[in-house]
């Protein structure tokens, strides 16, 4: 599902979380979260209950790629240090390159299960690879149209 800013998407994942563990299933429950999202207090609020029912079947994987709306998390709402504050909501916590899927495989393939929800911070840079939009707070929310969708595929081409 698509949540967007609105922060229920790891509400929502903790609720199926921890109906799958009261079922005694063995799957995992994946949820992608912004940084910007986390501006939204219903996420810590899910965080803390994911804590506190030791939801080891759920993975949050954090896009932290610093900026929303239009503009750097840390000028409209910082959460800076995010894994430090996952951490003291009793999270486990791990970090990876989120532009190298290499990376992203691998800390997937061996996150643990000892108790604890997982969340993996993945850096990223919004528009990585392409010159003209990495890391430019405008390209937030604009989409690429005629020209600059030839020009982004060919820099993509030379990734």
């Amino acid at each position: 599902m698509n949540t967007g800013a609105l922060g229920h998407g790891l509400p929502v994942a903790v609720g199926i979380a921890l109906a799958a563990k009261k079922d005694n299933s063995d799957r995992r429950i994946f949820v992608v979260t912004g940084d910007g999202e986390l501006a939204e207090g219903s996420n810590w609020e899910a965080a803390l209950v994911a804590a506190h029912y030791g939801l080891d079947n759920l993975v949050i994987i954090n896009d932290k790629n610093k900026l929303q709306l239009a503009g750097h998390t840390r000028d409209i709402m910082n959460t800076d240090p995010l894994p430090d504050k996952w951490r003291a909501f009793g999270l486990e916590v791990t970090e990876c390159n989120g532009n190298d899927m290499a990376s992203v495989v691998e800390t997937l393939e061996n996150l643990p299960r000892n108790g604890k929800p997982q969340v993996i911070v993945a850096h990223t840079e919004k528009g990585f690879g392409i010159s003209f939009i990495q890391g430019k707070p405008e390209w937030h929310h604009r989409v690429p149209k005629g020209e600059e969708i030839a020009l982004a595929l060919e820099e993509l081409k030379d990734e």
